[in-house]
């Protein structure tokens, strides 16, 4: 059984990060199930199709190309609402759970261990995982990130509206009625509304270290 760290959280919570820093700390690959959701959504926009229509958006969960994960064109607001809406459905979570459940029952290049981000990571994805966070931040503090990622990108937007709408996501997220977010009951909390990222890095790294090393080491050798 290969080593998962699950990292669920809200969206800008900054699970992103700590779990790319985490898969960097172990020689993990690492997963942004997040931009899977986000390519679908692009992919449905490409083809001129839906996001409501399940065929359409079924159809491009199924094309999903993970090497695009860093193209720029899934980070915009708009596309993060519409993965939103494709998340929703359940044959895309289903098309989608199968390519995730690949990667963490056989991590890429046999690798020991895999990183997964999300928000249904530690409850649907891996519920066995080695160890679990999940990552949370106050609104506001959400909304300043946000802004602050936007800008750099030259995108121009009122810190009020990104509260306003990861609100909305927040809630979106947690009632859906499949694999709705919410933390396992095994998952350690991360707070990082108070914690810069190399604070918030620290404090990850202490409570999934000793699970991980734990694994490690109980691994049979040869």
């Amino acid at each position: 059984m290969s080593i998962v760290i699950a990292v669920d959280g809200t969206a800008a919570s900054g699970k992103g990060t700590l779990a790319k820093k985490l898969a960097k700390h172990f020689g993990f690959p690492h997963l942004d199930s997040g931009a899977l959701y986000r390519l679908t959504a692009l992919g449905v926009l490409e083809a001129g199709g839906d996001p409501a229509n399940e065929a359409d958006a079924v159809k491009a969960a199924r094309a999903v190309d993970y090497a695009r994960s860093a193209d720029p064109a899934i980070r915009p607001d708009a596309v993060g609402a519409m993965a939103s809406k494709v998340a929703a459905i359940p044959a895309v979570r289903q098309a989608l759970f199968e390519f995730q459940h690949r990667f963490v029952e056989t991590p890429p290049e046999g690798a020991p261990g895999a990183v997964v981000d999300g928000r249904d990571i530690g409850t649907v994805i891996a519920p066995d995982a080695t160890a679990k966070l999940f990552v949370d931040a106050s609104p506001a503090v959400r909304a300043h990130r946000r802004w602050l990622e936007l800008k750099s990108m030259g995108i121009e937007r009122l810190e009020a509206d990104l509260e306003a709408e990861l609100v909305a996501r927040d809630a979106q997220d947690r009632s859906r009625a499949v694999s709705p977010l919410c933390q396992a009951e095994d998952a350690d909390l991360l707070d990082t509304s108070n914690l810069g990222i190399d604070a918030a890095f620290a404090a990850a790294l202490a409570l999934v270290e000793p699970k991980v090393k734990g694994q490690l080491e109980a691994k049979p050798r040869g």
